[in-house]
């Protein structure tokens, strides 16, 4: 006999799971520290080769100018120019990327905790189910 309540649920927990609730479920798989960790440590390395393109983009467009003025320029004052717009940029992105991976992981286990909670309905549904199996075997049995 066919439960349409049970079906309804059983389509809509599929449905999370090949869905949202593929990221939601790897995130899970983290502690909040080692998520965000992750997430700052690859931010590191993003952000850094991003600030290297970017620095090769403006002196290769600056390339004309640089070899005419290179003589007169003060060459430790642009490379401290150098270092700190690249923790500037560093440290902006981090504050970036720690926020947007606390929020996105807040809402992840929110939507963890909603899906384990149908879940257990869920299981709580066959139990009643095979309870109320049982008691039919047995009457069959007992007559």
């Amino acid at each position: 006999m066919l439960n349409e309540e049970k079906i309804k649920k059983m389509r809509k927990l599929a449905a999370y799971e090949s869905g949202a609730g593929k990221e939601d479920l790897s995130i899970s798989n983290y502690y909040r520290s080692d998520y965000i960790g992750l997430a700052l440590i690859k931010n590191f390395f993003f952000t850094t080769i991003a600030y290297g393109l970017l620095v090769l983009v403006y002196f290769g467009c600056q390339g004309e100018y640089l070899m005419d003025n290179i003589h007169k320029m003060n060459l430790v004052s642009v490379g401290v120019k150098l270092v700190l717009l690249y923790v500037i940029m560093i440290i902006v992105y981090s504050i970036f990327t720690y926020i947007y991976c606390s929020v996105k992981f807040s809402r992840a286990q929110k939507r963890i905790e909603t899906y384990y909670q149908e879940l257990s309905q869920l299981k709580k549904m066959y139990d009643k189910e095979e309870k109320r199996m049982d008691r039919l075997t047995r009457r069959r049995k007992d007559a």
